[in-house]
C-alpha cells in the first residue's frame, strides 16, 4: 500500500496508520523498537568487529557450509508440511551450536543469516523485522558460547577432535556451552516480548515444563551433533536423517497445538474451547457443582484501530487475553470467540464468586495502559455472566444468557458486568 501525503489528507493520523500498515515495525511500541534496534545493532557491530578480525581458512569453511547446508535441508523437509503463525519452535539450534563451538566466534555470528533467509522465503510466513531480530538473538547467542569455549578450552581446528578426550574440558565445556546458548537466546527473546506484553508473566515466557523439556532436547542433540562434526563432517549424513524426523515429530505436536489455539492471542479458540468447555459441563453436573459462563467484549474496540492502527488493536487484544488469563485459575477456560470478544468458562463457582471474578477482570483491564502510536490506549470491556441450573442446563443456553447479558452491560453504559436474572417461574 502506498502511503498517503498528509497534505492531500489533511490528517496526521490517517498518514501514520498508512505507514505503520506498510512498515510494521513502526506500529510496535517505543520500548519494543528501542530494544530490537539495539540488540540489531549490537549483532551487527560484533558480526562486523569478528569478520574483520577472523581469518578464512578452508579448515573451517568446509564444516560451516556442511552444518548450514544440513540446517538448510532440515527446513526444506519440513517445510511442504506448512508451519501456521505461532509455530515457532524447531530443531535448527542442533546446527547452530557445532558452529559455535567448533569454529570460531565470526562463524556463529554470520550462521544464522543464511538459514534466516531461507525461512523467510521459503518456510515460515513471519514479519521481516521479526525475523532479523530472531536472526541477531540466535547470533548472539551462539558468538556469546563461542567466545566462552575459546577462554574454556583451547581452538581446536574444526577437524581436529582431540578436545573430545581431554579430561573433564572436552564435552562438560561443550554442554556449558550449550546451556549458556539456550539461555542467552531464550532472554533475548524474552525481553522483548515482555516489552511488547508487559502484563505476560516472565513464567509463561521463559516457558513450561514441556518447553524446558524440548529446550534440553535440542540441547543434547546439538552436542551429539557437534561431537559428530569434530570426529568427521562425514558423519553428519548419520545425524541429519534422525534430525529431519525429530523435526518432523516436533513440528506434527505444534501443528496440532496450533489447530486449537488462536493464534493472535494464544488462547483457545472457539471449536477448542467449546469441546473442552462441554467436557468440563459434564464433569459438573455429575457432580453436583455449581458453574458460570462469561463472555467479555472490549469496548469501542473500532474506536482503537480507527486512532492508532490496527497493530495497537492487536497488542490491545493480547494484554486483555494476558489480563483474563492470568486472573483466573488453571482449571478454568478461557477462549477468544472472534474480534474482541473473549469468553471464560468457571467450574466450581457459584453466583457470587462469579460476580466477583467478573469485576476482577473488568478492574484489572480497564487498569491496563497499553503502548499506543504517541500515547498509552485504555480500554475497558463490558461482561456478561451466566450461571448453570439458573440460567440453563447445557452450554448453548449458558452462551445465549451470557450473551444477553453483555448486551444489557453494553446498553447501561458499558464497563459494567451483568449478571443473567433468574427466568421468572
Amino acid at each position: 500500500m502506498s502511503a498517503v501525503p498528509e497534505a492531500v489528507t489533511g490528517d496526521r493520523r490517517g498518514a501514520r496508520v498508512t505507514r505503520t500498515r506498510r512498515w510494521p515495525f513502526l506500529g510496535q511500541p517505543p520500548m519494543v523498537r528501542a530494544y530490537v534496534t539495539v540488540v540489531v545493532a549490537g549483532y551487527l557491530t560484533a558480526l562486523v568487529a569478528t569478520l574483520l578480525a577472523t581469518p578464512v581458512r578452508a579448515a573451517d569453511l568446509y564444516p560451516f557450509a556442511s552444518l548450514v547446508l544440513c540446517g538448510a535441508t532440515c527446513v526444506e523437509a519440513t517445510r511442504r508440511l506448512g508451519l501456521p503463525p505461532g509455530v515457532s519452535r524447531d530443531m535448527l539450534s542442533a546446527w547452530w551450536l557445532p558452529i559455535a563451538i567448533l569454529l570460531p566466534p565470526a562463524y556463529a555470528l554470520f550462521a544464522p543469516i543464511p538459514l534466516s533467509v531461507l525461512l523467510f522465503l521459503r518456510a515460515r510466513p513471519m514479519l521481516l523485522f521479526r525475523r532479523v531480530f530472531n536472526a541477531a538473538a540466535i547470533g548472539l547467542a551462539g558468538g556469546t558460547a563461542s567466545v566462552i569455549f575459546d577462554e574454556l578450552v583451547p581452538r581446536p581446528s574444526a577437524d581436529d577432535p582431540s578436545w573430545l578426550v581431554q579430561p573433564v574440558s572436552g564435552p562438560a565445556y561443550a554442554v556449558l556451552c550449550a546451556v549458556v546458548f539456550t539461555v542467552v537466546n531464550i532472554a533475548v527473546v524474552a525481553i522483548a516480548v515482555r516489552a511488547a506484553a508487559p502484563e505476560t508473566r516472565w513464567r509463561d515466557l521463559l516457558g513450561d515444563r514441556e518447553a524446558m523439556l524440548l529446550d534440553l532436547v535440542e540441547l543434547c542433540a546439538g552436542v551429539l551433533v557437534t561431537i559428530a562434526c569434530a570426529l568427521s563432517p562425514l558423519l553428519l549424513l548419520l545425524t541429519l536423517p534422525p534430525m529431519i524426523l525429530l523435526q518432523r515429530s516436533l513440528l506434527h505436536q505444534q501443528l496440532r497445538t496450533a489447530a486449537t489455539t488462536d493464534a493472535k492471542t494464544g488462547l483457545l479458540n472457539a471449536t477448542a474451547w467449546h469441546r473442552e468447555a462441554a467436557s468440563a459441563l459434564a464433569r459438573v453436573r455429575r457432580a453436583g457443582h455449581p458453574l458460570a459462563v462469561l463472555i467479555a467484549d472490549v469496548d469501542h474496540f473500532k474506536r482503537v484501530n480507527d486512532s492508532h492502527g490496527h497493530l495497537v488493536g492487536d497488542q490491545v487484544l493480547i494484554g486483555v487475553a494476558g489480563t483474563l488469563r492470568t486472573q483466573v485459575r488453571e482449571s478454568d477456560l478461557v477462549g477468544r470467540f472472534g474480534g474482541e470478544e473473549f469468553v471464560v468458562l468457571l467450574p466450581r463457582t457459584d453466583d457470587t464468586e462469579a460476580r466477583q471474578i467478573a469485576e476482577r477482570l473488568r478492574t484489572r483491564v480497564a487498569s491496563l495502559s497499553l503502548p499506543g502510536q504517541e500515547s498509552s490506549v485504555r480500554v475497558t470491556i463490558s461482561i456478561g455472566v451466566a450461571l448453570l441450573g439458573t440460567n440453563g442446563d447445557d452450554l448453548v443456553e449458558l452462551l445465549a444468557a451470557a450473551d444477553l447479558s453483555l448486551y444489557r452491560a453494553k446498553s447501561n453504559g458499558r464497563d459494567r458486568v451483568c449478571v443473567a436474572p433468574a427466568p421468572r417461574p
